[in-house]
């Protein structure tokens, strides 16, 4: 049930019996809450929009709609405002069945199907194997898999991807590094770590797997004869690992890329052939890089992709004058790759570090589908971490830098998940470990968590009333703070719709916060006048309709918070 929707299908009925069947200006029919309560439930601006390809006033057209849209009998009121605004007012009774439609319907309120089952791919994380996940990689994690989960509640066929960059240079210096920790196992003098090479204590356990596996078998070995071991072995250890912390905070993804296999099926070779035939590569020479010196710079030919041709500031190297191919090459293979899996739309979660990285992989999309295909980046900023208002150090253990499994360990991975999602991904987020722990209004978790938690109580209270939750009778609230809330939950499908649309799943826990402070807000006029509790034992009819807006209410926050990645939790310490 989406009231919102529901009006919209009745002006577009409007829109036929006006003579007005152009789909451009039918789509452009909104129907949502006015800024002003004072002017009523709804707003719609079709009179505005028709008015020109009718060729009348919209107070004209306005009038017309106003008498079909009393025919409605959810609508009570409607009023022409200004230049032909139209504003309307509910029956109560639409509120009453809201309530009840969230508390019978076999589905998930809020759901659709908008989405058309469209495919979708979003990769996010894609973190380097060569450490364990830090606080940085949390944050996109958390982003791109509750994205995946709206997306998938309003109809689209979501796949969650992870790049493995299993391939070059890096991946070469973490075998380096753990094949130094290998000998510092077993006593032997080395070189030790140079400013390349990843000092972290997190890969003594990959040496000491390799160790109980094959003993000292590789030590006074040529580094080809231990390099490939070392580096397969050492990859699968750090996914092992980022899997686990990804899990620990309900992160999970339908598939892994490997880089190393995109460069092993010829998939880079392939993309070449694309872009050539499409005139786009050609031998040249880049100029140094801004900041850089030119004797510092050496200028060499290389194959380039003209990338300026995107609106990029350069054309970009795919392959170097030793003819080894660039990381920009196998980027550029691995999305021709996805391109060819057939998605309506492909959206990529990145650092902001990344963010002259995307006009590139945004004109490699581009080149190959011909702009037929849906390609964004969402670039996610850095999280300030703190503790009581004081920045947390650096893990001396984990090489510089903060894990995630640290933070997890302070907060709780639900805490975690939400407060990432307090702020769009594109703004900087302050995470104080201390204050997100505080049993208080301005802690948002504890404030969603602690309504869901009361709504609990409530029942476990109600259980020795003869309540039979049933055959309730909504139309008993009357309170502002009660109508209210139901007219907030009656906004929900659209809340939900609207996040879908903009790729913002933080407004799911905006709407959240809104509905607890709601709730709470109506829990405390019981505190002012016993009447006005949720249970009110002489009133047994009006305690079974206050207990079934609680019970809708804790839905919602149950269902936005499935939506986050959050468990709901039932009962508060």
């Amino acid at each position: 049930m989406n009231i919102y929707e529901d009006i919209r299908k009745s002006l577009i009925s409007i829109a036929t019996l006006l003579g007005v069947n152009e789909q451009d200006v039918i789509d452009k029919i909104s129907v949502e809450p006015p800024k002003d309560e004072l002017f009523g439930d709804v707003a719609t601006n079709i009179a505005m929009i028709f008015a020109k390809i009718l060729k009348k006033p919209p107070v004209d057209i306005a009038k017309i709609v106003k008498v079909e849209l009393l025919k409605n009998q959810f609508i009570k009121e409607v009023e022409i405002a200004g230049p032909g605004f139209i504003n309307l007012k509910l029956d109560e009774l639409v509120w009453h069945q809201c309530c009840k439609y969230i508390l019978e319907s076999d589905s998930e309120y809020g759901s659709s199907n908008i989405g058309s089952f469209k495919k979708i791919n979003i990769e996010y994380v894609s973190a380097n194997p060569t450490g364990p996940m830090h606080i940085g990689h949390a944050r996109g994690a958390v982003f791109g898999d509750s994205l995946a989960n709206l997306l998938d509640f309003v109809g689209y066929d979501v796949t969650r991807e992870y790049y493995i960059n299993d391939a070059g240079k890096q991946v070469i210096n973490l075998a380096k590094s753990v094949y130094i920790r290998y000998l510092n196992l077993l006593n032997i003098p080395n070189d030790g770590f140079t400013e390349d090479l990843y000092p972290g204590e997190y890969l003594k356990g990959v040496a000491e797997k390799i160790h109980s596996d094959y003993g000292d078998k590789f030590v006074n070995k040529s580094e080809p004869e231990w390099l490939s071991l070392f580096k397969n072995i050492s990859i699968k250890y750090m996914m092992d690992l980022i899997k686990k912390d990804l899990s620990s905070i309900n992160v999970h993804h339908d598939l892994f890329t490997s880089e190393e296999e995109i460069h092993n099926k010829g998939y880079i070779n392939s993309i070449i052939k694309i872009l050539d035939k499409k005139n786009l590569l050609y031998n040249g020479v880049l100029n140094a890089p801004k900041g850089k010196l030119k004797e510092d710079w050496e200028s060499r030919p290389q194959l380039l992709f003209k990338s300026t041709k995107f609106d990029d500031d350069v054309d970009r190297p795919l392959q170097k004058s030793d003819k080894s191919w660039t990381y920009f090459a196998a980027d550029a293979a691995y999305h021709y790759d996805k391109y060819m899996r057939d998605y309506a739309s492909i959206i990529n979660v990145w650092g902001a570090d990344h963010g002259g990285y995307v006009k590139r992989v945004e004109g490699v999309i581009k080149a190959v589908s011909e702009k037929k295909i849906n390609f964004e980046v969402k670039l996610c900023q850095l999280v300030n971490l703190s503790n009581d208002g004081k920045p947390v150090k650096m893990s001396k253990r984990e090489g510089n830098f903060i894990t995630m499994r640290e933070v997890i360990d302070s907060v709780g991975a639900d805490v975690l998940r939400f407060i990432m999602l307090t702020r769009k991904n594109d703004a900087s987020l302050d995470f104080d470990m201390t204050k997100v722990k505080e049993e208080s209004r301005e802690n948002p978790v504890y404030y969603v968590q602690y309504a869901y938690a009361r709504i609990n109580s409530l029942f476990l209270k109600a259980k020795n009333l003869k309540i039979k939750n049933k055959d309730i009778n909504f139309s008993l609230l009357k309170t502002s703070e009660e109508i209210n809330l139901m007219k907030l939950m009656a906004k929900w499908p659209r809340f939900v719709e609207a996040a879908a649309n903009a790729q913002e799943p933080h407004r799911i826990t905006i709407f959240l916060n809104d509905l607890s402070s709601s709730f709470h807000a109506s829990w405390s006029k019981g505190n002012e006048d016993v009447k006005l509790r949720y249970i009110v034992e002489d009133d047994l009819n009006i305690t079974n309709a206050r207990l079934g807006l609680a019970k809708a209410v804790q839905k919602i926050i149950g269902i936005g918070l499935k939506i986050l990645g959050v468990k709901p939790m039932e009962k508060l310490n």
